[in-house]
């Protein structure tokens, strides 16, 4: 019974970023009491974290997802974020785009713009390579085959040489604590370099994210300029980002 119920608090921590008491009362019909003993007991084992504001799981990501493995997560709220992050983009502005299936869900927003891209990944260089209103370029560099997308030396020298109207950041961990965060030393230093030098530094991720972490820092959430988002974020830690004068967008 035990073993049952602690099964039920992990699985409800999987769709939730942040949990009370309360919460879990409710969703396995146990007593306070036994909740708290339960979240003892995973505390101790380092699966989820305790706060002032209730529980949330452990979510360690050590390996970078491949590209088809995203595809499927979280689809409706990446084309709603994709669609708000358009909005930014004018016409003649030079756009750094960062690799990933809600870079690519924004850039078919962009296709009637006369803009110049800059971009890491290689599905969306090949992809806009077919409007011709559109000057495409591509960093370079070693091809990371996970995402499809280049990293490396090569390509944070050019990022670094370039001034862009807008940079879109994206990531699979987020979080006010830890950061945008990666599995790769590379990737993260390749992910400073593509909001460096922007005028706007927007990330855009989606709040299946938030909590999740991995070993690499890239940047914190107060070194971008916007952080677009879906709805489903957690009401306490989205006044928690906009408490540090972080301009945060649900859509």
């Amino acid at each position: 019974m035990k073993n049952h119920r602690v099964e039920q608090i992990i699985e409800y921590l999987k769709h939730h970023n942040l949990v009370t008491v309360d919460d879990l009362v409710k969703v396995v019909a146990a007593s306070p009491a036994t909740i708290r003993r339960d979240l003892i007991k995973l505390d101790e084992q380092g699966v989820i974290t305790r706060t002032h504001g209730g529980v949330s799981l452990n979510r360690f990501v050590a390996n970078q997802p491949t590209t088809n493995e995203k595809m499927l997560r979280s689809m409706r709220e990446k084309q709603n974020i994709a669609e708000t992050a358009a909005a930014f983009v004018q016409a003649g502005d030079s756009v750094v785009l960062d690799a990933g299936t809600t870079s690519m869900a924004l850039v078919k927003h962009l296709i009637h713009l006369p803009i110049r891209v800059i971009t890491v990944d290689l599905h969306i260089a090949l992809f806009l390579s077919e409007f011709k209103q559109i000057e495409v370029i591509v960093t370079g560099g070693t091809v990371d085959h996970s995402s499809q997308s280049t990293i490396g030396e090569h390509g944070r020298q050019l990022l670094r040489s370039i001034n862009p109207d807008i940079a879109f950041l994206t990531c699979n961990s987020w979080s006010l604590e830890k950061g945008v965060t990666t599995p790769t030393a590379e990737k993260a230093a390749l992910k400073r370099d593509i909001i460096l030098n922007a005028s706007k530094k927007i990330l855009i991720a989606d709040s299946s994210k938030y909590g999740a972490y991995s070993l690499y820092k890239a940047c914190d959430l107060v070194d971008t300029t916007q952080i677009i988002t879906d709805t489903n974020l957690d009401d306490e830690i989205q006044s928690k980002i906009r408490s540090k004068n972080i301009e945060l967008i649900t859509v």
